[in-house]
């Protein structure tokens, strides 16, 4: 094996060599040959990492030891952390596998980052492969659940995937290779172990050559993908136009297609959704209905889909500006002076008679029954009236701020229009100038 994985690696992996690498080491099987692999390679500078996620009491902690004597005999740096992971998944309410998951990779992040490691490896190999396919199929899964693990996710490289279980083991057999059995991997307690321990065996004695046969159907699963990707490409072009930080969908393009879920399908798919029964019917429902995901919101507006991220910034209410105040930026910019003339004013720039404005200032979205006496125009109209008729969107009318005296009244819609109640008519040296980028 140790001849048919160095040419594995020159000709997939040879931008490996003469690296820093991290490898993931749980003691288990797996783990310690990728150890023994990369060490016989003499080929980059090897160190490990390890996680005690105190998930099986004692053993957690001989595993540990074991990771620890293995780095002495090898001569490999290593790093060691310890999770409480039940408390932690119990407060995020996650299952202790995700939680372990995510705290794994995080860790590694972090010790990438701190210690410049060009790639971390992890000891994926074929069956894991297989078994997660499986899963996959089980719970229902696009196109990507069914294309395998990467053996490149970033700087995650998985270099055991092309190798099965039993070679692994032969290997480790040959050579006298030393590693901890974890008990819990012989329970069906877990989805991955019934598939492992009962599903498996059966579709081997079916098919003794499942590997290799799996391999070819992901590759050209992998070739499909390629194809369906260069298709939604060209249809993004046609169908989806970004304005500021959003995404916007023509719904009626869209819905000329000859399958449009499979199409919103594959558009919105790195966005989290899940629910996408609701996504579809969001094409025939009224203006203003919305979906969210855990990181973005999907906003039917009249003629499209606006796809917005959520933002984890505080949410402003309203913002109260007392009058010695000169500038504010957060959560919009304005400056504020005091000027003797007045110049021409712009969507960016009015100016206001101080004299009519009353402490504090407040700067806050829009409410139920406000209006305004918009400048250049005669009478009072409701803000509800005036964004229907300048066509805001849904967005625009949410993202769109409010300057309003202390009464309320609004003094200007930022960066559309004034209210004339409070403009400026002469020069004099109580005219406040106000400006916004």
């Amino acid at each position: 094996m140790l001849q048919k994985f160095k040419e594995h690696i020159n000709i997939n992996f040879p931008f490996l060599q003469g690296k820093k690498l991290l490898i993931a080491i749980s003691g288990g099987l797996d783990s310690v040959v990728l150890t023994h692999l990369f060490n016989q390679l003499n080929s980059a500078t090897i160190a490990l990492a390890h996680c005690n996620f105190k998930l099986r009491e004692k053993e957690s902690e001989l595993d540990e030891e074991f990771v620890i004597n293995l780095s002495q005999k090898t001569s490999n740096q290593i790093f060691t952390i310890i999770f409480d992971t039940k408390e932690i998944a119990k407060k995020r309410k996650t299952s202790t596998q995700i939680t372990a998951r995510e705290l794994r990779y995080n860790w590694f992040k972090e010790l990438v980052k701190k210690h410049d490691f060009d790639f971390v490896l992890t000891a994926h190999h074929a069956d894991d492969n297989l078994e997660t396919f499986l899963i996959n199929l089980t719970r229902g899964s696009g196109l990507d659940g069914f294309t395998g693990i990467p053996a490149i996710n970033g700087n995650i490289v998985r270099t055991l995937l092309p190798f099965s279980r039993a070679e692994i083991l032969n290997y480790a057999k040959e050579n006298n290779i030393d590693w901890r059995e974890d008990a819990s991997n012989a329970s069906t307690k877990y989805v991955r172990n019934k598939i492992r321990h009962k599903v498996l065996p059966i579709l081997k004695e079916i098919n003794p050559s499942l590997l290799e046969t799996f391999s070819q159907s992901i590759e050209n699963l992998k070739e499909a993908q390629t194809i369906i990707a260069d298709r939604i490409e060209d249809v993004s072009q046609k169908i989806i136009s970004s304005e500021s930080d959003n995404l916007q969908i023509n719904i009626g393009l869209i819905k000329k297609l000859s399958n449009p879920k499979a199409y919103l399908f594959q558009l919105l798919k790195d966005y989290n959704f899940t629910e996408w029964n609701d996504v579809y019917h969001l094409l025939e429902a009224q203006a203003g209905k919305q979906l969210y995901s855990k990181t973005h919101r999907l906003l039917k507006d009249r003629t499209h889909l606006i796809l917005s991220k959520l933002e984890n910034n505080d949410v402003f209410e309203e913002i109260l500006i007392s009058e010695n105040l000169s500038e504010i930026k957060h959560p919009i910019q304005l400056t504020f002076s005091e000027v003797s003339e007045l110049n021409e004013q712009n969507k960016q720039t009015i100016y206001v008679d101080k004299d009519l404005l009353n402490y504090p200032l407040s700067l806050r979205k829009k409410q139920n029954g406000d209006y305004l006496y918009p400048l250049g125009m005669t009478g009072k109209k409701k803000l509800s009236k005036y964004f229907k008729d300048e066509k805001f969107s849904l967005l625009d009318k949410e993202n769109t701020w409010l300057l309003c005296n202390a009464n309320n009244a609004i003094i200007w819609v930022i960066g559309y229009r004034q209210d004339r109640r409070f403009s400026a008519i002469q020069s004099t040296k109580k005219n406040l100038k106000i400006t916004t980028l």
